[in-house]
């Protein structure tokens, strides 16, 4: 006989009603909304653990915000595995791996599907295995929305003092979640991985695009320890040959000046302007130091030998070098060949490398005495430079028209937070 207090907690759950996301394909138009139901009534834990050691070190995983779950040696060129693997987690093909590391988007964790190759992974990870109502692919994009993600786990895992996680693995599956019948979970999970195939082949066109640019830049500027360039378009072949000089010879380097913190602000005021440092815009600030357009070249920290192009009216602070050119040097055709420099090889210092005024007008540079073939190169590049962004709006747009599609796929974390 069923208690009263079974019969409540029944009634309630009946009373909760099924939730329709903004969007649904044709043919569930009609059917019930998602349920509101306990994840470990879509996943249970898998606890197979590599005691044959059939499994080595090569064959352990990552878990990857970006990227899911990954093989360690292809993704960081080298296993983190420990002494030993045999308390390792097997992961097969399809099971869902929640890694119990913050990330700064993700603070008590991540949550991902291996799609790759049967792998281990620690026993920091925990390992579950889709029952036959559920796909692991839709839970993977359902928590690949970092707001569905963090909501889900922040009531079951309580922090550490040292910002570890203290939840065990079976309670991860406790919380409430939004998932409609297999059918339509395939459904929705068959549209999110064609959204993401785009996106995969845009990424790969990206790649090519400035794979090529690399390449191009490599023949067009001579290389470490030539004086010419490997490659020169037809109209100057016969031009004569590039002259070897110094960067100081070339141009006019002059290191930028301190702001304050406080004074660089967002640009939510009229009258600001650019303010650069080091690894490029920082924001923007009330004063200008320059006016026009001249490259800029990080001198500390991380990006030391940085190079960006600054525009207009602009402020450079302590961590950038402004570079001015001379006399039969073209401004843009410059800013390819400090950008093709290695110039973080000039730096000095280890704990914070650091490039003088100094260093830089030492750099040995050849340089064409042809201002028409220093265009050519810089019209190049710059044709180049703009195809390059055209496919990272085209590559944003995907992403964010993925991001759109999934908060009409999903019903609104709101509505299934009442």
């Amino acid at each position: 006989m069923m208690s009263s207090k079974t019969k409540t907690t029944a009634t309630k759950e009946e009373a909760r009603p099924a939730l329709v996301p903004k969007l649904r394909f044709p043919e569930f138009q009609d059917a019930d909304g998602c349920r509101i139901r306990k994840l470990n009534e879509l996943l249970y834990e898998a606890k197979h653990r590599n005691r044959t050691l059939a499994l080595g070190p090569s064959d352990v995983l990552s878990v990857s915000g970006d990227h899911g779950c990954v093989n360690q040696i292809e993704f960081m060129g080298r296993s983190y595995a420990g002494v030993t693997v045999k308390d390792y987690h097997v992961v097969e093909q399809g099971d869902i791996v929640y890694t119990k590391s913050p990330l700064k988007r993700n603070p008590y964790g991540i949550i991902k599907e291996n799609k790759g190759k049967r792998g281990i992974v620690s026993t920091l990870y925990a390992v579950y295995r889709p029952y036959p109502c559920c796909s692991a692919t839709y839970l993977d994009h359902f928590f690949s929305v970092d707001y569905n993600l963090n909501a889900y786990l922040q009531p079951i895992v309580k922090k550490g003092a040292k910002n570890d996680m203290k939840v065990n693995n079976a309670d991860v599956l406790k919380g409430d979640i939004c998932a409609p019948e297999l059918p339509e979970q395939q459904k929705i999970a068959d549209c999110l991985n064609s959204v993401d195939e785009l996106i995969a082949a845009q990424a790969l066109k990206l790649d090519a695009l400035k794979t090529h640019k690399k390449g191009l830049m490599q023949q067009l500027f001579p290389s470490e320890g030539k004086t010419q360039p490997r490659l020169r378009f037809p109209e100057f072949q016969n031009a004569g040959e590039w002259v070897e000089t110094t960067l100081g010879a070339a141009c006019r380097m002059q290191a930028g000046k301190f702001v304050s913190a406080s004074d660089i602000r967002e640009k939510n005021a009229e009258g600001l302007f650019p303010c650069y440092g080091g690894n490029g815009l920082r924001g923007y600030t009330t004063t200008f130091t320059h006016s026009g357009k001249y490259p800029l070249i990080g001198r500390q920290g991380a990006l030391c030998g940085n190079v960006k192009l600054g525009l207009g009216q602009f402020h450079a602070t302590e961590h950038a070098v402004v570079v001015t050119p001379k006399n039969n040097v073209a401004v843009d055709w410059l800013f390819y060949l400090l950008d093709f420099l290695n110039l973080n090889q000039y730096a000095t210092g280890q704990a914070q490398p650091g490039l003088s005024v100094d260093v830089l007008d030492k750099v040995p540079v050849s340089i064409s005495n042809q201002a028409p073939e220093q265009q050519r190169i810089a019209d190049c590049l710059t044709r180049l430079d703009d195809l390059i962004a055209a496919q990272t709006q085209t590559l944003e747009a995907l992403k964010t028209h993925k991001q759109g599609l999934m908060q009409q796929l999903f019903p609104s974390p709101e509505a299934a937070s009442v």
